[in-house]
């Protein structure tokens, strides 16, 4: 059974920082893209960043350019994302999600995601 794990998430004064990590099992991900998606309270998933198996290209919500940065661990096939000046508005549930399909895509559609973990919160106080 494929699980994906995050952890990481918490609350934090604006200009802070966490780092989120999604720790996967079941099956290995080194050669699948692999990204972070959020939802806010009333408000549709939306695409935060994703990296490619290789760490060869990542793309990124262009509200978190410059502030987050997607990276992985292959050997301990986990994904991290860290998350630096953060913003009230970054407020939500984080998910991590995984491709199932091999290959050096880095898609920022969430339907291209067939494995996704079951989200940790991440608040951030003004």
């Amino acid at each position: 059974q494929v699980q994906l794990v995050e952890s990481g998430g918490g609350l934090v004064q604006a200009g802070g920082s966490l780092r989120l990590s999604c720790a996967a099992s079941g099956r290995t991900f080194s050669s699948n893209p692999m990204g972070w998606f959020r939802q806010a309270p009333g408000k549709e998933r939306e695409f935060v960043a994703t990296i490619n198996w290789n760490s060869s290209s990542r793309r990124y919500l262009d509200s978190v350019k410059g502030r987050f940065t997607i990276y992985r661990d292959n050997a301990k096939n986990t994904v991290y994302l860290q998350m630096n000046s953060l913003r009230p508005e970054d407020t939500a549930v984080y998910f991590c999600a995984a491709d199932g399909t091999v290959g050096w895509h880095v898609p920022d559609q969430s339907v291209a995601y067939e494995y996704w973990g079951q989200g940790t919160q991440v608040t951030v106080s003004s």
